[in-house]
């Protein structure tokens, strides 16, 4: 089974990629960002986060609100390494469990912050997905209706890309004929190798 990373900035347009990616290989694709958003959902570590950060991260519901988490972590990289050690083991036993039972010829991995954990290594294939700053922001402001100031916290707690431990660079101009051409290209040389 191959395994395929594709990573980007918050807007880069990674998700589009990812999908119509495993779409033309006609495989599976994982979104590690919802995988790793589940362990917010479950009671134990909701109390282990309200003993960590307080009572404020919590919705009406009682359920973590993440605008509220990531006010709190995103400009403080302590922080943000105290909620990855505590939600963390839990999504990587969902995503294991997944990779696991998996049928697939071959899986494409999205995620942000991909190159940061261990199933990078395990990547047959590496892309970036790059996009205009300005771009970006506007396109993520618009989607997950947010502020400015809020963008810019969330995007400077991004990781940094290191181009030379990829296979491909993607420039995404946002031309889905562009897009679909190279992952054309891609698929083409993946199969070969």
């Amino acid at each position: 089974m191959k395994i395929i990373g594709v990573t980007g900035k918050s807007g880069s347009g990674k998700t589009t990629f990812a999908k119509l990616l495993a779409k033309k290989l006609n495989c599976e694709y994982i979104d590690i960002d919802k995988i790793s958003h589940m362990p917010l959902k479950k009671p134990e570590i909701i109390r282990i986060l309200c003993e960590k950060f307080g009572n404020e991260i919590l919705d009406e519901s009682g359920n973590i609100d993440r605008k509220k988490m990531g006010n709190i972590v995103f400009s403080d990289e302590e922080k943000l390494n105290e909620l990855k050690k505590i939600t963390e083991a839990d999504a990587y036993k969902e995503l294991d469990t997944i990779l696991a039972n998996s049928n697939s010829n071959a899986i494409v991995l999205e995620w942000i912050k991909l190159p940061t954990i261990k199933y990078w290594q395990k990547c047959d294939s590496k892309i970036l997905v790059k996009a205009d700053q300005e771009k970006r922001k506007e396109r993520v402001i618009q989607r997950d209706n947010i502020s400015e100031k809020y963008f810019e916290k969330r995007d400077s707690a991004s990781i940094e890309y290191k181009e030379a431990e990829f296979n491909y660079i993607f420039e995404n101009d946002y031309n889905e004929q562009k897009m679909e051409e190279t992952i054309n290209m891609i698929i083409g040389k993946i199969m070969e190798d």
